[in-house]
């Protein structure tokens, strides 16, 4: 599977209204599709990095049922 910053805009604008994130899903995979690393997430988001890593397996796990 692509990165999530490899995707075109048309392509993220799809997962955003198909995958039903939650708030903090969404809030990952908007800064995945900025090109941030899962530490960089944690800090911004104010997380720790295992935290991070399940929401990673919960987008992509959401991301793969769309496509």
């Amino acid at each position: 599977m692509k990165k999530i910053c490899d995707f075109v805009v048309s392509e993220l604008e799809v997962f955003r209204k198909e995958c039903n994130f939650t708030d903090e899903e969404l809030m990952y995979f908007n800064l995945k599709a900025k090109g941030r690393t899962n530490l960089q997430i944690s800090l911004e988001m104010n997380v720790s990095e295992p935290k991070v890593s399940i929401l990673a397996r919960k987008v992509k796990a959401k991301m793969i049922r769309v496509i």
